[in-house]
């Protein structure tokens, strides 16, 4: 799921893939703002056929968080 997951924040949001990794934050070491936060939660939504809500888009802090909604998601 990481690979995946790694593969949308490259493509997508155009993200340095050498910086991707489980513990990178997405907003101090991503630099994913809010606007780049809401296109990466429509880009998840569409990948990986989940639903992203509001109040769970601001709870993630790290891509090991967006790896274990989506993997939590999937698995419901």
């Amino acid at each position: 799921m990481f690979e995946e997951i790694k593969k949308v924040l490259v493509d997508a949001i155009n993200v340095d893939e050498a910086l991707v990794t489980p513990g990178a934050k997405l907003k101090e070491d991503l630099g994913i703002d809010s606007l780049s936060a809401v296109e990466l939660a429509l880009e998840l939504e569409s990948a990986f056929d989940v639903r992203i809500e509001d109040a769970e888009l601001v709870k993630l802090i790290t891509v090991q968080d967006i790896v274990d909604t989506v993997s939590a998601k999937k698995a419901a």
